[in-house]
């Protein structure tokens, strides 16, 4: 099983969530429909632009909870590094 780390966002260098989950597709599809309120839904965080893949699901939460505590500017340059042109990933994933 893997478990992922991932960044969504309203719009290209607009509002970011980090989130973890061990299923991409199911996660990146409730954050499109709105399936669970908060955040993601009250700023239309639709777009998946960073996804990173970890073995346990305590490296997992830790990546998590390290990227949350970062400057915006190095999560714009770590999703910049992966997906420059700010791409949905879940366009892939469906």
């Amino acid at each position: 099983m893997a478990f992922y780390v991932y960044i969504m966002t309203n719009k290209p260098h607009g509002v970011l969530y980090t989130g973890m989950t061990d299923d991409i597709n199911r996660r990146a599809w409730e954050h499109r429909e709105h399936v669970i309120g908060g955040f993601t839904a009250k700023y239309n965080c639709e777009m998946l632009v960073w996804v990173e893949v970890h073995e346990t699901r305590e490296s997992a939460f830790e990546r998590e909870r390290r990227i949350k505590k970062w400057e915006r500017a190095w999560k714009i340059r770590l999703i910049e590094e992966a997906n420059p042109d700010w791409r949905d990933l879940a366009d892939a994933l469906m």
